[in-house]
């Protein structure tokens, strides 16, 4: 079994601005032909709409120093990490599919977003690198964070033991209201936890697409759905068959997960 940083990486949805240009000859290579492939026909029609929308991703935190330390820390924990898995989180350990997905979308006039339940600080400094995802448009849990003079006299923000806001499930459509102020037109998703966020963006008028990817590959990654005690995708996944939403399934739609393999 071979589980990266990715797994825990949610979804990434997309801002559409008008006058995309789609004249790549195949800008998703690690995708196998098929059904999942094939519906970037409705992103073409989304774009072609002029709507607007959005991306999300997952992770985990510390409190307790200032917003510049934490930043550092977690780039010299990445950095030095004994487990390859995050000493490579930058480059190799990122679903290279939808790495594709996104250099497609914004190559043709979308602009994309994070929305996570992880937390917004874990993520900024390095989805930039591994997403090209910039920190102002990640949006994540929060926790309580608090401006302060230090015994030199220089600013600082602190942050404090003290959640916030939780972005998870119908937290992430509050959020998007919040920190972005636009409808999503195109959300994936990849747990129960997006359920509210697809729900939200699949009621808007106009076009729209909501997709779910559905962990199936426990060769390549790790194959969990229903039983899951993390990101499980129960709800979320009757409701994509039912109203009829992309659901890509990793083992066969997609030709390669990893950049490395």
């Amino acid at each position: 079994m071979r589980r990266g940083m990715s797994t825990a990486l949610g979804v990434v949805f997309l801002l559409v601005v008008p006058n995309a240009i789609w004249a790549q000859s195949d800008p998703l290579p690690s995708w196998n032909e098929g059904t999942a492939k094939k519906s970037d026909g409705d992103m073409k029609a989304l774009a072609a709409s002029g709507e607007k929308g959005m991306f999300q991703l997952l992770i985990a935190t510390h409190t307790g120093m200032s917003t510049d330390e934490f930043t550092k820390t977690v780039v010299d924990w990445i950095g030095t990490a004994q487990d390859p898995r995050f000493k490579r989180l930058y480059t190799d350990l990122v679903y290279q599919p939808m790495v594709e997905l996104l250099a497609y979308l914004r190559a043709n006039g979308f602009k994309t977003y994070i929305v996570s339940g992880g937390t917004v600080e874990f993520m900024r400094p390095w989805t930039e690198r591994a997403y090209g995802i910039p920190p102002e448009q990640v949006v994540g849990t929060s926790f309580v964070t608090t401006f302060k003079l230090g015994s030199d006299g220089k600013p600082m923000l602190l942050r404090q033991p003290k959640i916030d806001f939780i972005d998870d499930g119908p937290g992430k459509p509050v959020s998007i209201q919040k920190f972005i102020g636009r409808r999503p037109v195109l959300a994936f998703g990849n747990s129960d936890g997006d359920q509210q966020m697809l729900q939200w963006t699949a009621a808007a008028e106009g076009a729209r697409f909501m997709g779910l990817v559905h962990h199936t590959d426990a060769a390549r990654e790790w194959a969990y759905d229903r039983q899951s005690r993390v990101g499980r995708l129960d709800k979320a996944l009757d409701e994509a068959k039912g109203r009829g939403w992309t659901v890509v399934d990793m083992k066969t739609d997609w030709k390669k997960i990893f950049a490395f393999e």
